[in-house]
C-alpha cells in the first residue's frame, strides 16, 4: 500500500529537461495551486514542468512499467478540450462583444479583456476546490464532471445576447476548468522515470493541438449565415445567434470527452490516500501514514524564497508569464481592428487562421527545435536567447500595421510576406516558458521544496492572469481612442516590458543551468 503513496513523491532529478511542456506564448488557462500539501503535491506531481519521479526504493518491475499508451492517449483527448474551449472564441469575441454591447471599436478591446480576466479569476477561485475533491472522490468523477461543465457552458456561450450574459457563461465555464489539473495528475501517476518524458511530451503536444484546432473551429463557424449564405442564409435561429454553431460544436467536441472519459479512462488515485482523505484509513493505511511521517518536511515559503537563486528565477518565471498573457490579451483586438486604428482589420475566419499558424508554430519550435537547443545552450543559455528576441517580436507589430496602413498595393504585398513570417519565426520566444520551468526544478534546494516552490510560481501566474487582459486591452483601447504613438501605445509598454525581462535574465544563478550526469554522458 505505501507504493501508492510514494507514487505521489516529487524529484527535480532525472529527466526534466526532456519534457517540453509549457505555458503557450498564446497563454492557455494557468492551474492554480493547492493549498492542501498531499493535493499540491499531487498536482505538481503531475504538472509537465515538474515530472514525477519515484523513490530509489521503488520496486524495478514499477520502474520498468511500460508507458499505458490507451490511457495516455485517452487522457490527451480529454486534455484538447480546455484549449480548445478556452481559444475557439477568439477569432470572434471583438465582434460579438461589440454586437452586443452596440460599442464603438475604440471601446471593444476593454470589455473582451474583462471576459477574458473573470474567467481566469473564477478558474483561480475554485482550481483548489477540483483539486481537493479529487483527493476525496477520485480523479476520475471529477475529469468527467468538470468535462461536462466546460462542454454546456461553452455552448451556452454563443446564445449570449448582450455583454453581461457573456460574461456569466464565461464565467461558468471557469468554474468548471478542473479538467486540466486532474489530467496532469493522472498522466503523472501512469507514467514512471523512464516513460514521464514520452507522456508529457504528448501531453504538451496536445495542448497545442488544441491551440490550433480551436480558432479554425470557432473562426469558420462563426457567424455561418454571413460567411456560407448558400448553407444557412434564411436560417432564422443562425441568424439571430450568429455565434451559436461555433459554440455548440465545441461543446460536443467536449461531449465526445466526456464519453470516451467515463466509459474508458481509469481510475488513478491510490486507495489508501483516499480513504484516508475519507476520514476511514485503518490497518494498512499505517504504512502509508508513516512512510508520510518520515518524509522530510519542505521549508517554509519565506525561507525558501531567502534560498539562494529562488527569487530571481520566481521573478523571471513571473515576467516572462505576464509577456504572454498581455500578447494573449492584445493580440486578438489588435487583430480585429481596423488598420487606420492601428489594427489589422481582419475578418474571424482570418484571425481563426493566424491563430492557428502561432499555435502550430509554437508547438514545432517547443517540440523540436527547444530540446537540442537546450542541450547545447542550457536552460540559462535559451531564457538569455529568448529575452533577446522578445522585444524585437513585441516591435514587430506596429510595423506590420504601418505596412499595411499604406494602403498601396506594394503595401498589401509586403503585409503578407511580413506577417506570416513574423507569426512563424516569433513563436520561437516561447521556449523561454519551458526553460523558466526547468529553472524552477534546477534552483529547488530540495526535491521536498519543489510542491512549494511550484505553487508559489502558480500563485503568481495566476494573480497576473487575472488581472492582465483586462489591463492589457485597456491599454490597447486608450491607444486606439487617442491614437497616441498613432495608436501604437501599447506595443511601446509591450516592448519596454520586454526589455525588462531581458535584463533580468543576465541575472539567471548557476543553480538553474544545472544538468543531470547522465545528460551529459
Amino acid at each position: 500500500m505505501a507504493n501508492g503513496s510514494r507514487k505521489l513523491a516529487i524529484s527535480h532529478e532525472g529527466e526534466h529537461h526532456r519534457v517540453n511542456e509549457a505555458t503557450p506564448l498564446l497563454a492557455a488557462s494557468p492551474v492554480a495551486p493547492e493549498a492542501d500539501s498531499e493535493v499540491a503535491e499531487a498536482t505538481a506531481a503531475a504538472a509537465p514542468l515538474l515530472p514525477t519521479t519515484t523513490p530509489a526504493t521503488k520496486p524495478a518491475e514499477e520502474e520498468d512499467k511500460p508507458l499505458p499508451r490507451r490511457q495516455i492517449f485517452l487522457l490527451c483527448y480529454a486534455r484538447l478540450v480546455e484549449p480548445i474551449a478556452f481559444f475557439s472564441i477568439f477569432p470572434y469575441i471583438n465582434q460579438m462583444v461589440q454586437k452586443n454591447g452596440q460599442l464603438p471599436d475604440a471601446d471593444v478591446g476593454f470589455y473582451s479583456g474583462l471576459i477574458e480576466s473573470l474567467f481566469s479569476l473564477t478558474q483561480m477561485i475554485v482550481m483548489m476546490f477540483w483539486g481537493r475533491a479529487a483527493d476525496r472522490v477520485g480523479r476520475k468523477p471529477v475529469l468527467v464532471f468538470s468535462l461536462v461543465g466546460v462542454s454546456i457552458a461553452t455552448s451556452l456561450f454563443g446564445l449570449a445576447r448582450s455583454v453581461w450574459q457573456m460574461i456569466l457563461f464565461r464565467c461558468i465555464a471557469g468554474v468548471f476548468a478542473g479538467t486540466i489539473v486532474t489530467i496532469r495528475t493522472m498522466i503523472g501517476e501512469h507514467s514512471t522515470p523512464k516513460t514521464q518524458a514520452r507522456s508529457f511530451s504528448w501531453f504538451a503536444f496536445a495542448g497545442n493541438v488544441g491551440i490550433f484546432v480551436g480558432p479554425l473551429i470557432g473562426g469558420s463557424l462563426a457567424d455561418p449565415a454571413g460567411q456560407y449564405p448558400w448553407a444557412f442564409s434564411g436560417v432564422p435561429f443562425f441568424e439571430e445567434y450568429p455565434y451559436a454553431l461555433s459554440s455548440i460544436v465545441v461543446g460536443c467536441v467536449g461531449l465526445t470527452a466526456v464519453v470516451t472519459s467515463a466509459l474508458f479512462v481509469e481510475e488513478t488515485l491510490p486507495e489508501e490516500l483516499k480513504r484516508k482523505r475519507a476520514g476511514s484509513g485503518t490497518d494498512g493505511d499505517d504504512e502509508a501514514v508513516d512512510g508520510a511521517a518520515a518524509k522530510p518536511k519542505p521549508q517554509s515559503t519565506w525561507k525558501l524564497l531567502k534560498t539562494s537563486g529562488v527569487a530571481i528565477v520566481l521573478y523571471n518565471y513571473g515576467h516572462v508569464m505576464l509577456l504572454a498573457f498581455a500578447y494573449t490579451a492584445v493580440v486578438p483586438v489588435f487583430w480585429f481592428t481596423p488598420p487606420e486604428l492601428g489594427g489589422l482589420g481582419f475578418s474571424p475566419l482570418q484571425i481563426s487562421l493566424f491563430m492557428g499558424l502561432t499555435g502550430f508554430s509554437q508547438a514545432i519550435w517547443l517540440l523540436l527545435v527547444f530540446p537540442p537547443l537546450q542541450h547545447r545552450l542550457g536552460t540559462n543559455g535559451v531564457m538569455r536567447a529568448c529575452g533577446v528576441a522578445y522585444p524585437f517580436f513585441m516591435a514587430v507589430m506596429p510595423l506590420v500595421n504601418f505596412v499595411l496602413r499604406q494602403g498601396t498595393p506594394a503595401g498589401q504585398t509586403t503585409f503578407w510576406i511580413l506577417a506570416p513570417v513574423c507569426l512563424t519565426l516569433g513563436p520561437g520566444v516561447s521556449m523561454a516558458f519551458t526553460a523558466a520551468q526547468l529553472a524552477l526544478n534546477d534552483v529547488s534546494p530540495s526535491p521536498e521544496s519543489l510542491s512549494t516552490l511550484n505553487a508559489l510560481a502558480l500563485t503568481g501566474t495566476s494573480a497576473l492572469r487575472s488581472f492582465s487582459p483586462a489591463l492589457f486591452t485597456s491599454l490597447f483601447a486608450i491607444g486606439v481612442r487617442s491614437q497616441f504613438l498613432w495608436g501604437y501605445l501599447i506595443w511601446a509598454i509591450l516592448t519596454v516590458l520586454a526589455l525588462g525581462f531581458t535584463v533580468s535574465t543576465r541575472y539567471l544563478p548557476a543553480a538553474s543551468e544545472k544538468k543531470t550526469e547522465e545528460e551529459d554522458d
